[in-house]
């Protein structure tokens, strides 16, 4: 499938018009939004359907999956580095070294994925019950998790040539996959999950061979892709050669993003037990809010990476202020687009709450905090934007800084004040991420605008 830039006409030569720069922007974005809106209609499907078997089975699933998060965690650092690396190469004109990063991201995520796989699978009993859950939840969670291990190698190549594909500006070709893996997983879900076309009925743990057999497809189809040839990256002769140089290029800058995505989620469990200490419906009008921030997220994540791939091309090809227009343009877009969204989610605030539940109370605590979300709609744009255009110069570690800063100085910091100093009502608590995103927009548009990031060697 040809790519969405190349080496002629594409965003190494960028456009001199707004105009024809808002275009390549969102030509790069808009397969990546759909690529994650079809990965999350994927997973609310697939929830439920289990949630058909009863709430031993979601709970079970429910808490495999935070687990996965955090294995996920080395397969997103890699890829980070790898995106970036591959961008300057690709802007550079440099192909035969594009294809050596990809190489070696190959053989570095399953080699990593791997021995992250194993202890987890080996202590998955022990693990889970870390959680608190019955000894039912326990055992169907840990068969559900130790069957998607077997497959997490394959998730990371899957993951990581997707990486360096957009990175060398071919987004479409990973959405195509990704298709592709999305109606596999939600076939092979609802057949083995409820033993359908001579299978046998395997519950929960169908769910886990449906997605592991989704995530296999998808890795054999992106890697024969790659092998072929035809794309903006080919696997070259002897790729799975170890270049230790190579290898330390990509983890140097991935591994900042690694720490980052930790924080993040051990932060999350710290604001959700700041709303578990007002009540239940706190509890339940979180869960309900934090849906929709996982949609909301999408256009920000799509206009993170074309920002990550047009500022990395651009240093790439030595013009430093067509990928500082890049970045800001991208930005621009971004938020226009979830400003709009914003409006929408502000105004629908109750029907899309009492979509989840028929609770009147916690309806109302719902909305509040949608209304929250949306109205932050603008700052989260800017962050994330900004976010993806400096890790695609490679300063990974200022995103890394902004978290600390943002999140658990000035969100969880406000939080704890909020529920346990000044006992204010619950909508203070949920405006603390308000602060949050205030503080990382300042931090990045002042790191975005001194133009250090230009001289970050990857």
């Amino acid at each position: 499938m040809a790519s969405d830039s190349n080496m002629a006409t594409g965003p190494t030569a960028l456009a001199p018009s707004r105009a024809a720069m808002m275009q390549i922007v969102w030509r790069l974005a808009w397969p990546v939004i759909l690529t994650m809106s079809v990965e999350s209609l994927v997973g609310l499907v697939d929830m439920l359907m289990v949630g058909r078997l009863g709430a031993r089975p979601v709970a079970g699933v429910g808490v495999a999956t935070q687990i996965l998060f955090a294995v996920n965690t080395v397969m997103f650092a890699v890829g980070t580095g790898t995106i970036a690396v591959v961008a300057r190469h690709y802007g550079a004109r440099e192909p035969e070294q594009c294809g050596r990063i990809l190489g070696q991201s190959i053989l570095l995520v399953t080699v990593l994925m791997t021995l992250v796989a194993i202890p987890v699978f080996v202590w998955a009993p022990a693990i889970i019950s870390l959680f608190r859950v019955e000894a039912e939840v326990v055992a169907i969670g840990v068969d559900y998790l130790r069957v998607v291990l077997l497959a997490v190698p394959a998730d990371g190549i899957l993951v990581i040539i997707g990486f360096a594909l957009r990175g060398a500006g071919d987004m479409r070709t990973p959405l195509a996959v990704g298709v592709v893996v999305a109606v596999v997983n939600v076939v092979a879900n609802y057949v083995l999950i409820f033993g359908k076309l001579g299978f046998p009925a395997l519950g929960a743990t169908g769910a886990a061979w449906g997605t592991a057999l989704a995530f296999a497809t998808g890795a054999v189809l992106l890697f024969w892709a790659v092998r072929r040839g035809g794309l903006t990256l080919t696997l070259p002769p002897g790729w799975m050669r170890p270049q230790p140089a190579v290898i330390r290029r990509i983890v140097a800058i991935g591994y900042p993003s690694a720490i980052e995505h930790i924080l993040m989620q051990v932060g999350f469990v710290i604001y959700f037990s700041f709303a578990a200490a007002y009540d239940t419906a706190a509890v339940a009008a979180y869960v309900i809010g934090v849906r929709i921030l996982g949609l909301s997220f999408l256009p920000g994540i799509g206009f993170s990476v074309a920002a990550s791939a047009l500022v990395g091309q651009n240093l790439g090809a030595r013009k430093p202020e067509q990928a500082r227009r890049s970045g800001w343009g991208a930005t621009g877009l971004s938020v226009v687009l979830m400003s709009i969204g914003g409006l929408l989610i502000f105004l629908g605030a109750r029907p899309i709450a009492a979509l989840f539940v028929d609770d009147a109370r916690v309806v109302a605590e719902a909305v509040v905090f949608i209304q929250v979300l949306a109205a932050a709609q603008p700052l989260m744009a800017l962050d994330f934007t900004l976010g993806g255009a400096l890790r695609g110069a490679g300063d990974t570690r200022f995103p890394l800084l902004t978290v600390l800063i943002g999140f658990y100085v000035c969100r969880l910091g406000f939080a704890y004040c909020v529920t346990y100093v000044f006992e204010l009502s619950l909508f203070w608590l949920w405006f603390a991420l308000v602060p949050d995103y205030v503080a990382r927009v300042v931090l990045k548009v002042a790191r975005f605008r001194s133009n250090r990031w230009q001289e970050i060697r990857v």
